[in-house]
């Protein structure tokens, strides 16, 4: 009987992996176009490979792949759910706290990403969408009129050239543009620099998304894209290409609109209004965070605290974050909310390096997307020094989707080693 019952089972599971792998591979790409152009399709994609994942045949799942990063996400939420519980307004705090869930979109992906190759795939899908976003978002700027909007009936011209003086795609505003097209980047590079031919049309896509990051006019992108473009340095093969890289992009951008370069001098100024507004918000964050150490204020407080708090040279007199993720998590979330989410950044780096030095030089393409999802998670933390991109749903996507990819090489190793 056992053995009619193998011989039963062994078509039956070969039968579920010939229309599993094919429904997951299709959800991956829906995943990677909604990283780039849509929350909706995004969240929606997730939810259904996450019961894909869940209900579906066991084909469809990936073979051990374990619960890495568990314990500090894992703290992390239970601090936020008391941080949560003892503000002021708990229900309020409670209902922003759902960003949590954003955090499990790394599982999903990890879980759904049979093995490196499908890593691979996912990410040349993600990077060709947000491409294809780069392009029309240059055609967004280039043909915004004086007005920075186009009145019109058509919904797809109100969708791409409402409030189009600076790039944003399909995204509701170019912060969050700009926030995905960095990490992308900086992801695309180190696999980029050992394609050689195999992927030349890379270089132009990659140039061209450079050039939409320039005209988001976000110094915070700017600058979170440049130190995840220096991370990739140590791992070329020649690092010239590194600077000629960077060389391009600026004088592409330069080339596209010179306003960029004006917006480019006035960082770190201190008679640019942004800059003073953001002094203002640290100095207010800082003395929210001396005053309530603990637990904090709560999720989602800030904005009812911020008028009170702010100092007399704010320009802004209301605001719900304060442009740095760290400082906004201490402030709702204590000192040890922030350790918390710190020690998930630490596990991660630990993590991804344990695997950089397993792999050998012939695994050349293994350790180019590891080294682009440390970089772009450099790039991310950069960033949210000078913006709150934690809380920019979109943008956190992307950084947990890359976050995974070092795990599932990992497997792979694991699973070879047996």
């Amino acid at each position: 009987m056992n053995g009619a019952t193998g011989t039963e089972s062994a078509p039956a599971g070969a039968a579920a992996r010939a229309w599993a792998a094919p429904v997951r591979d299709w959800l991956l790409v829906a995943l990677a176009i909604g990283l780039a152009a849509s929350i909706t399709l995004s969240e929606t994609t997730l939810v259904v490979l996450a019961l894909w994942l869940l209900l579906g045949p066991r084909a469809a799942r990936a073979p051990r792949a374990g619960w890495p990063l568990a314990v500090p996400m894992a703290a992390f939420a239970a601090w936020t759910l008391v941080a949560a519980l003892a503000s002021p307004r708990p229900l309020e705090s409670l209902v922003a706290a759902k960003g949590l869930l954003t955090l499990g979109a790394f599982y999903v992906v990890l879980h759904a990403l049979p093995d490196r190759r499908a890593a691979e795939r996912f990410v040349t899908w993600l990077f060709v969408a947000v491409a294809v976003v780069a392009v029309l978002a240059i055609v967004q700027v280039a043909a915004c009129p004086a007005s920075g909007t186009v009145a019109s009936d058509s919904a797809a011209v109100r969708l791409l050239f409402r409030k189009c003086a600076r790039a944003r795609g399909f995204f509701s505003i170019y912060m969050t543009l700009a926030g995905v097209e960095a990490l992308v980047l900086v992801g695309a590079l180190p696999r980029l620099a050992g394609a050689g031919r195999r992927l030349a049309w890379a270089g132009p896509a990659w140039l061209a998304v450079a050039a939409a990051l320039g005209l988001t006019y976000v110094r915070g992108a700017w600058l979170g894209f440049a130190a995840g473009a220096v991370a990739c340095a140590p791992v070329f093969p020649r690092r010239r290409l590194v600077l000629g890289a960077l060389v391009l992009s600026v004088v592409a951008v330069l080339a596209v609109e010179p306003g960029v370069f004006q917006r480019l001098l006035t960082i770190g100024d201190p008679a640019d209004d942004t800059a003073r507004d953001r002094l203002a918000m640290l100095e207010t964050g800082l003395a929210l965070a001396r005053a309530h150490p603990l637990t904090g204020v709560g999720p989602g407080q800030v904005k009812h605290l911020y008028p009170a708090w702010a100092p007399p040279e704010a320009l802004r007199r209301s605001t719900s974050h304060l442009h740095d993720s760290p400082l906004q998590i201490a402030v709702e979330r204590g000192l040890l909310g922030l350790a918390a989410w710190v020690a998930i950044w630490v596990a991660f780096f630990g993590a991804a390096v344990r695997v950089l030095r397993r792999l050998g030089p012939a695994d050349a393409a293994a350790r180019a997307m590891v080294w682009g999802s440390i970089a772009a998670i450099v790039a991310f933390l950069v960033a949210g020094l000078f913006e709150y991109n934690f809380g920019d749903t979109e943008v956190l996507l992307v950084a947990v989707a890359l976050m995974a990819l070092p795990f599932v090489v990992a497997r792979d190793l694991a699973a070879a080693a047996r």
